[in-house]
């Protein structure tokens, strides 16, 4: 089925819709990861920490709040947690001495896949008839409205 897009005044209203589920949606989420805080030792700061190093190997504080869009000193403070826990550690970094890399330990990539499993037994239990054409054209109009928002600076 081959659809016109929407002119520019109506898909601004439709994405309108859609960031009105995102925030609550968000919040929702937060508020079950913290749930099982006791459990797994991940707040949702040092889980973000530890997928962003899960995905995309070892990097500085920098990068990370860079390419999460938080703040250095709440990404430190994460890691610095995380650190405490044994879940990450810090390592020389060949390519700028004043900035070390923080990469997952063994005990970070076991905390990981364990949060990963739970997630996944928790989003089986989504209700409704969703085919994987219906998911990748979510995760393509998310993708687009995070592209608008790049710039922001949140330093």
């Amino acid at each position: 089925m081959s659809e016109k897009p929407l002119e520019p005044d109506a898909l601004g209203h439709r994405l309108t819709e859609v960031f009105d589920l995102v925030g609550p949606l968000y919040r929702r989420v937060q508020r079950k990861v913290e749930e099982s805080e006791p459990i797994e030792g991940l707040s949702v700061g040092v889980r973000a920490v530890l997928d962003l190093l899960r995905k995309g190997g070892p990097m500085t504080v920098p990068q990370m709040g860079r390419a999460q869009s938080l703040s250095r000193q709440f990404v430190q403070r994460m890691v610095n947690d995380a650190a405490a826990r044994g879940l990450v550690e810090v390592t020389d970094n060949p390519a700028h001495r004043r900035s070390s890399l923080i990469r997952l330990t063994d005990e970070g990539e076991a905390a990981m896949a364990a949060a990963a499993a739970r997630e996944h037994a928790v989003m089986r239990h989504v209700r409704g008839d969703l085919t994987d054409a219906d998911v990748t054209a979510c995760v393509q109009v998310l993708t687009r409205m995070l592209e608008l928002f790049d710039d922001v600076d949140v330093d």
